[in-house]
This record gives C-alpha cells, structure tokens and sequence, in this order.
C-alpha cells in the first residue's frame, strides 16, 4: 500500500513522506527529536586536533556534481520518486527542466523509467529514498537494472538512520544486505564530500549497473584533494597496525575521531574507508587483518548482510584470525530518535568505538 499523501492545492510542497513521525508504540524508546550534533564536544575537539574541516552533505555535493554533469551532458538525466526536495534537485529542475523526470510516490516505476531511459540511451540517475526504493522497488532493481545489464544510476537517498525520528518505516538499513546479494550492481558508500563527487563521476562514466547511497547530514572532509580514488579500492585514512577500523559511509569520520582519540593513550590504529563496498576490496581487508592485531569493522546498517559480515567472510576465508567486532544496528526492534541519538545508543561513535577498540585488545582471560 502506498503510504499517505496529501493531494490537493493545500498539499505541502515538500515530501510528504517526510512531514511528521509516524505514531509511536509505546514500548519503543522515544530518544530527544534533534541533538545539536553528531558530534560529542569531544569528538569536535578531537576533530579540531586531526585538522578536518566541516564540508557539506554528501547530498549536496551529489547534487552538485550532477549539475556539472549536466552542462556538459544533455543526455543526462535525473528521475525522482517526489523526491526533489529532499533529494536536493530542486535547483538541477529549475535550470535543466527538460533533463528532470518526476514519476510520483512510484518507486518501482522510477526503477523501470531509469532503466529505459538507460537502456535508450540517456545517463539515467534514479533518486529515491533508500528505505523504499531498496524495498518496494528491489524486483524491479533487480529485472530491470541488474538483470537487464543497463548502465542505470540508482541513488539512494537518506538512507541509514538518516530520517531518524521518523521511525522504522523510513530507516534504511537493509538496503546493502539485499543489494549485495544481487549481482551485477556496484555498489557505492561514500564517507565526505570527496569520495560522492568521486563516487558519481564514476557511476557517470560506468557501463554497468550502481547504486550509490547518501546520508543527510554535513560530513568532515577526510581527504586531502590528491587522494587516488578508484572503484572497489579503499582508501587508508590513517595508519596502524594496533586495531583496524574498516568503516564505510558516515560511520568513517566516527572511526577516524576514535583513531585519534585512542592514539592519546598510546595505540595506532588503521581507518579504511570502504566507499565500494561491492565490489568489495579483499586485498586491503586481509592486509589489515594480517597486519593488526584486532579488527572493528562499523556501518550505518544492520549487522547481518553488511559491510561487517562481508569482512569477516573476507578475512575467514583468507586464513585470518584475529578479535573482531561488528558495529552497526543490532538485530532488534530500533530505537527511535535523531540519526545522532540512534549512533550513540549504539556505540557508533568516537566513544563507542574506542571502546569496542580496547575490549578487542584486553587479554583473554
């Protein structure tokens, strides 16, 4: 069933999927709306001291990056699930009226009309929320995109737990789980405003299926500009051989802030970002795995099917047995509150993190 819409000359103009939180059971823990930021005092102090610079929104560079696409591509084209607002294209549809498709709340027709348009031809981008086009539309994702070999670009918006106290209904944290599982699809995570300009002018030029997933708030740059970014590669952010952080999407800055947090006490941590996760760079896993002596891997997703049961399939099969931990959304009924509350009851943070980080290295007793 589609979910409810106002209609009519007093409908919102903005996503009215996204107006107000569904009704609450009352068993589920009601966590504060809109917490200043993702970021402890601490972690920004810690953030001050590596030298990052708050960037913007992954979003926003996405958006931006296809509008430079755009001057130069007039087969490019944007189709959107009533999801211009939210999925920042608002001023791409002003200044390229005739490059923007909007289908509707109807995900899977956005998934078909991408494909078409792929298959026509067109650089066709697909954006939608997570939550519902990884979900409603996944057959058609599946026959019509990867099944069908077109080169189409499908963004997923606002995933994770992006939404935050919107509730279960809008968290997206199945998505990699079913997507990995379906093949022909590279599949994007990126970490800062670096690795999504990356991420979408690789998918521009891509011959075969993507999928590219974006959170909502403004990130840290991570990068310096010379970094090397490649697909299916990831980057070291930081060197060490105590414990390896292998992280991918919004979860990165979180690592790294740990990283830098653990160093005051002595220990020298790796930080990979994994902004491919498939397909998935095996080699820079198993170094890692081989070269530290414990491995915390951390996603803005469910812990079964992720990026952490990807790297522990990874470093099994390849002879590596080392402490290692899962960090990510537990296999519960989720807790409902701002994408910050959410990354802090779950240990998704600079804290939580260096944490797990000195459990792993405690001698077993």
């Amino acid at each position: 069933m589609a979910p409810h819409r106002a209609s009519g000359p007093l409908a919102p103009q903005q996503n009215a999927r996204t107006e107000s939180p569904p009704p609450n059971p009352s068993h589920v823990p009601i966590m504060s709306a809109s917490p200043a930021s993702l970021f402890t005092p601490a972690a920004k102090a810690m953030a001050e001291k590596l030298g990052l610079k708050m960037g913007r929104a992954n979003l926003d560079e996405f958006a931006a990056t296809l509008d430079e696409l755009a001057r130069i591509n007039p087969n490019l084209v944007a189709v959107t699930s009533d999801s211009r607002g939210s999925g920042k294209l608002a001023p791409f549809g002003k200044t390229w009226p005739k490059q923007l498709v909007e289908v509707g709340i109807a995900e899977q027709n956005l998934v078909g009309i991408t494909a078409g348009l792929a298959a026509c031809g067109k650089k066709a981008f697909g954006v939608s929320p997570g939550c519902f086009l990884t979900a409603r539309s996944l057959e058609q994702i599946k026959n019509d995109v990867c099944y069908s070999d077109v080169p189409a670009v499908l963004i997923g918006i606002s995933s994770g737990v992006s939404y935050g106290a919107l509730g279960t209904t809008h968290h997206s944290l199945h998505d990699l789980a079913v997507l990995r599982a379906i093949n022909n699809l590279t599949i994007f995570v990126p970490a800062d405003n670096f690795e999504s300009r990356h991420a979408i002018l690789a998918a521009a030029q891509a011959t075969k299926p993507v999928f590219v997933r974006f959170g909502k708030a403004p990130m840290y740059h991570l990068h310096p500009p010379v970094t090397k970014f490649a697909t299916g590669q990831a980057i070291t952010v930081r060197e060490g051989n105590d414990v390896a952080f292998i992280a991918t999407g919004e979860t990165v800055v979180h690592a790294l802030l740990a990283a830098g947090h653990l160093a005051e006490q002595g220990l020298q941590c790796r930080v990979l970002s994994v902004h491919t996760i498939k397909p998935l760079d095996r080699a820079a896993i198993l170094q890692a795995g081989r070269e530290c002596r414990a491995v915390v891997t951390v996603e803005e997703h469910m812990v079964n099917g992720g990026l952490g049961e990807a790297c522990a399939a990874v470093l099994l099969q390849g002879g590596v047995g080392k402490p290692f931990r899962i960090v990510g959304i537990p296999d519960e009924e989720t807790v409902t509150g701002s994408q910050a509350d959410i990354f802090r009851h779950y240990g998704i943070s600079m804290e939580g993190l260096a944490g797990v980080a000195l459990n792993l290295l405690k001698p077993a007793h």
